[in-house]
């Protein structure tokens, strides 16, 4: 029976090879399209990822190794050296440092993945396989959704990764949204989902957060769970808006657009 770390790697492996057979295809002038990230281009995006990538794999050494992680110091000189490469190096780096993350991530026996903790650096105290590996799982389905929409106007984010990360949804509503252009208005929303279904309530206040489903809501947000997830991290444009997204009560979809920035 597979495990939570289990699922998040596969879903690693498999974000990986459909990304990987469109940035190899993809040509010069295809780099510099604008993403689905606001101020990023394609090849940023996959710099991004990639230098995301060698950091990820420097944490997971160490902690089977045991030598200290990587600090904010390696941190930036990564960053840095990946700044500084050209478009085309960004695809190629990006197919190169991300196939050794996962394959890394592939190598851990089934004891290691669910013995083994990861200092992320950014944590309180290290994580396990399956905490880490959602992390990574997190940032990559969404920026693989960034560089795929640059190229497909009907890309989405893989059901796989959906369906993987819905229950951490409500862990970055605090680092995504901005309850001020609520301007102070306040309302407790019925989240409906689909594709997979679940309902729970859309707190809308001086914070946001998911609660349970109210019994007497303020109004009703519907939505595939894809699009809700998305929306919550600031991905769901006019343009990007699938059929099947509903806003009803005192606040609306527009309204929702402005809260949730994303990153």
């Amino acid at each position: 029976m597979s495990t939570p770390a289990d699922q998040i790697i596969t879903a690693l492996r498999a974000g990986h090879e459909e990304l990987a057979a469109l940035v190899r295809d993809l040509k010069e002038d295809d780099l510099l399209r604008p993403s689905g990230a606001s101020e990023w281009q394609v090849s940023q995006v996959l710099s991004h990822l990639g230098s995301g990538a060698e950091i990820n794999l420097a944490a997971l050494t160490a902690a089977r190794t045991g030598a200290p992680g990587p600090d904010g110091d390696v941190n930036r000189g990564v960053w840095q050296r990946w700044d500084a490469m050209p478009p085309a190096e960004h695809a190629a780096g990006f197919l190169a440092a991300n196939e050794r993350l996962v394959e890394a991530y592939e190598a851990l026996d089934a004891d290691t993945r669910a013995s083994l903790r990861i200092d992320l650096g950014f944590l309180p105290e290290p994580v396990d396989v399956a905490t880490a590996g959602r992390f990574r799982l997190s940032e990559f389905a969404l920026h693989q959704w960034d560089v795929e929409i640059a190229v497909n106007p009907f890309a989405a984010v893989t059901p796989l990764a959906v369906s993987l990360l819905l229950n951490q949804i409500g862990g970055m509503l605090g680092w995504t949204s901005r309850p001020q252009e609520l301007a102070g208005r306040q309302a407790t929303l019925l989240l409906r989902l689909s594709e997979p279904e679940r309902t729970y309530g859309l707190r809308l206040g001086e914070t946001i957060e998911l609660v349970d489903a109210p019994e007497q809501p303020d109004g009703e947000l519907t939505a595939p769970a894809e699009a809700w997830l998305r929306l919550a991290v600031g991905r769901l444009g006019p343009a990007y808006t699938p059929d099947g997204v509903r806003v009803t009560g005192p606040v609306t979809l527009d309204d929702l657009r402005r809260v949730f920035v994303g990153f």
